[in-house]
C-alpha cells in the first residue's frame, strides 16, 4: 500500500513572521476606508521582533527576534507611521556581523562549547513598550529597558530608571490610573531567585522596591493590579539550571513543567510592597492576565488566560519557522480570592473561546470593569495550524462576547484601547492588521461598542509589521 503525503501549505500569516522588517521614517500615513475619529488624539505604539534572522541563520524562538517599534501618531492633519529597529548593542553587533553570535532565550551562544561561556545573553528590546512623558521604553523581561524618542523612535540607550541596579525589569507595567504609579517586576537569579518588586512615579523614576524570595527558578511573566494588591501567579516551571550555565541548553529547553508543584499565588501590599499572603494551588500556566478588582467583601479577583501546561512555549518556537503544529489553547478564568489568607474561593473558566492577550480600558485598571478585549480564533479556525485572526469583547456582566469580522487571511495584533478625548464615555480599540492575501499590514480602528461593525477607519501602512506582542496609546497631552 502506497501513501500519499500531502504537501505542507505555508499558513497565510506566515510571510508577517519570516519577512524581517523594513524601517520606514515619519511618513503620512493614507486613510483607505472610512475616517480618523475627531476625538482619537495621540500615539499608538507596537512591540515584537522585528527580524528573525542572520544571512543563513534563523533564531531558536520567536522570542529571539530582535525588537522592532511602530509609532503611528494621530494628530488634526491625519496619521503619521514610523517603523525602527531598536539599537541594541547585540543588534548592532550582529547585524555588523551578519550572523547570529549572542545567546537568547531559545538559543545557545555561537560557537564551541569552550567558546560559549564569554558571550553575553542578548536584551532584544522586543517584547511591549512604555510610554512616559519624555520618552518611550522598549521593554524586555530579562534585562534593563531601552529609551527611545518618543517622535521619531530612535534609541537613546539603556535605562536603569533612577534605581535597577542592572536587575531586569519586565515587560508589563501596570499603571494604577488613580495615583499614576507605575508598578513592575523584575527577576534576579544567583545564590537564590529574587522577585524585585519596583513602584515608579508617572516619569518613570523607581521609588521604591522589595525583593521577595522564590522557591526555584521559576518562570512569571506578568501580574495583575487588585484594588491595593498586587497579584502574582507562578507556575509549575522551573528552570534547570545546570545544562543552561554549561550553555548545552537554551533557557527556553532548560525549562521544565512539574504539575505537581501546583502554582503559587502571591499578593503583595502595593503600599509596602511586602508580602500579604502566599499559597499554592491547582496546576497551571498564564501568560498574561487581565484586570483585577476588589469585591465588597474584601475578596479579590483577577482575569486569566489560563493553559492546562506548558505546551504554548514549543507552540510559539514553532511560530518562528512559519508553520505551527502545536495547539496550546488559552481560555478566560476568574479568580477569586481571600488576600489575607490567600485562600482560593472561586477558579472558574468564564469563556470557553480560544484568546490571549487581554486587556481593559486604561482607566479602570485594577478596579472593577465590565469589558475585555482579547485576541481570538474563528470558531472555524484550525487551532494547530493558525495564529489569532479575531479581536472580541468579553462582557462580564452578560457573559457574551462581541467579535469582529476581518474576513480571511487577515491577521490582528493585540487589540488596544484608546480613550477618546472628547468623550470620556467612549473608546476605539487599535489593532495592526496582516493582510496575507495582498502581503500588506494597515491599522484598523474600531468603535469599542461596536466591534462587529466595520472598522471606522483602515489606515495603509508602507511596509510590512510583522505579528508582534504588545503594544500601548499615548493619549495627546
Amino acid at each position: 500500500m502506497t501513501t500519499t503525503l500531502r504537501p505542507v501549505q505555508t499558513p497565510a500569516w506566515a510571510p508577517a513572521v519570516l519577512q524581517p522588517a523594513q524601517e520606514f521614517a515619519p511618513t503620512f500615513l493614507t486613510v483607505l476606508s472610512g475616517s480618523i475619529p475627531a476625538g482619537l488624539r495621540g500615539s499608538l505604539y507596537r512591540n515584537g521582533p522585528a527580524t528573525l534572522k542572520r544571512g543563513s541563520q534563523r533564531v531558536g524562538h520567536w522570542f529571539d527576534g530582535d525588537g522592532g517599534i511602530l509609532g503611528v501618531h494621530f494628530t488634526e492633519a491625519g496619521a503619521t507611521g514610523v517603523y525602527r529597529y531598536v539599537q541594541t548593542a547585540g543588534y548592532q553587533l550582529e547585524e555588523k556581523a551578519g550572523r547570529l553570535i549572542l545567546a537568547g532565550y531559545g538559543m545557545v551562544p555561537a560557537g564551541p562549547l569552550w567558546q560559549r561561556f564569554n558571550k553575553d545573553v542578548k536584551n532584544v528590546a522586543n517584547t511591549s513598550v512604555l510610554a512616559l512623558p519624555d520618552k518611550l521604553l522598549a521593554l524586555w523581561e530579562g534585562g534593563e529597558p531601552h529609551a527611545l524618542t518618543l517622535d521619531t523612535l530612535e534609541t537613546i540607550g539603556l535605562d536603569d530608571l533612577d534605581g535597577l541596579e542592572q536587575h531586569p525589569y519586565s515587560a508589563h507595567p501596570k499603571r494604577d490610573p488613580k495615583t499614576g504609579a507605575i508598578f513592575n517586576f523584575g527577576i534576579s537569579t544567583g545564590a537564590k531567585s529574587l522577585l524585585h518588586v519596583y513602584c515608579s512615579d508617572s516619569s518613570g523614576k523607581i521609588q521604591r522596591q522589595n525583593a521577595i524570595p522564590l522557591t526555584g527558578l521559576p518562570m512569571i511573566h506578568d501580574f495583575a493590579i487588585a484594588g491595593k494588591y498586587l497579584i502574582f501567579c507562578i507556575p509549575p516551571v522551573r528552570l534547570d539550571v545546570l545544562p543552561l550555565l554549561a550553555r548545552i541548553k537554551s533557557y527556553s529547553d532548560a525549562l521544565l513543567w512539574q504539575p505537581d508543584k501546583g502554582t503559587e499565588i502571591l499578593v503583595v501590599d502595593q503600599e509596602t510592597l511586602e508580602v500579604v499572603s502566599r499559597t499554592t494551588t491547582e496546576p497551571w500556566y498564564q501568560w498574561h492576565f487581565g484586570n483585577g478588582w476588589e469585591l465588597p467583601d474584601g475578596s479579590i479577583e483577577i482575569e486569566i488566560c489560563r493553559y492546562p501546561n506548558f505546551q504554548t512555549n514549543q507552540r510559539l518556537k514553532e511560530i518562528s519557522t512559519g508553520a505551527a503544529q502545536t495547539a496550546a489553547v488559552a481560555t478566560l478564568w476568574h479568580l477569586r480570592l481571600d488576600p489575607i489568607s490567600g485562600k482560593v474561593l472561586e477558579n472558574q473558566q468564564v469563556l470557553d473561546r480560544s484568546c490571549e492577550f487581554p486587556v481593559s480600558q486604561p482607566q479602570e485598571v485594577g478596579q472593577p470593569s465590565r469589558y475585555t478585549y482579547l485576541s481570538v480564533h474563528r470558531q472555524t479556525t484550525d487551532l494547530q495550524s493558525e495564529v489569532y485572526d479575531a479581536i472580541a469583547c468579553f462582557d462580564h456582566q452578560t457573559g457574551s462576547l462581541t467579535e469582529t469580522t476581518l474576513g480571511d487571511q487577515h491577521y490582528p495584533m493585540e487589540p488596544i484601547y484608546a480613550p477618546d478625548a472628547q468623550n470620556a464615555d467612549r473608546g476605539w480599540i487599535l489593532t495592526v492588521v496582516y493582510d496575507g492575501s495582498i502581503n500588506a499590514s494597515e491599522v484598523w480602528i474600531f468603535d469599542a461598542a461596536r466591534l462587529d461593525d466595520e472598522p471606522v477607519c483602515r489606515l495603509a501602512l508602507p511596509a510590512i509589521v510583522p505579528l508582534g506582542f504588545h503594544g500601548t496609546w499615548n493619549p495627546a497631552s
